[in-house]
Formats: structure tokens, C-alpha cells, sequence
């Protein structure tokens, strides 16, 4: 990822009705079909983090995309960071819930 300035990291966390809607599943399918790499899990507070690395365009695609989330979900905020010095990651996962 060094050199390449069009690509980065970003961590998201995402707040309302996002659990035991679908909001991971369909979080891995779009960023999938948007060709960036990472992670999405439940957070035990009620919310969902993710971490995705790709290309800008694909990455602000996909934080447009949250911002509405599956159609039973109510999402109320979302949250993004960028992430220095982050691994790299390859493929996208659905990951257990954890801690925030």
C-alpha cells in the first residue's frame, strides 16, 4: 500500500438498528463487489465496525452505502477514520463480535 496514494485504510463504526438486521452480510457484499479488503464485525455496545482498504472512489462508495445499510436497518451515524500504518489485508471478511 506505501506508493500508492489513491488507496487507503479507513475504519468505520456504524450506529443504530445494525444488529440482527443483516448489516455484516450485506457490508461483505458490497465491499466485495467493490473490490476492497478488510473486516466487519458486531461490536458488544450495539454497534458494527469495519476496516476496508481499497481505492478512494470504492471506499467513499461503500460509506455512501452504509449510511442506508440493509433495508431493515436504521443506521443513525457512521463514523469513518482514516488508518495509518494499517496490515494488509486480503479478501473480506465477516469477523465475531468483540469488544470496542
Amino acid at each position: 500500500m506505501a506508493g500508492e496514494p489513491d488507496r487507503k485504510t479507513v475504519r468505520l463504526r456504524i450506529f443504530g438498528r445494525v444488529q440482527g438486521v443483516g448489516y455484516r452480510a450485506w457490508t461483505a457484499q458490497k465491499a466485495r463487489k467493490l473490490g476492497l479488503t478488510g473486516w466487519v464485525r458486531n461490536l458488544n455496545d450495539g454497534t458494527v465496525a469495519c476496516e476496508v482498504q481499497g481505492p478512494r472512489e470504492a471506499i467513499e462508495a461503500l460509506v455512501a452505502a452504509c449510511h442506508a445499510g440493509p433495508p431493515i436497518a436504521r443506521v443513525t451515524q457512521v463514523n469513518a477514520e482514516d488508518v495509518a500504518g494499517a496490515e494488509a489485508y486480503t479478501g473480506f471478511q465477516q469477523r465475531p463480535t468483540a469488544d470496542p
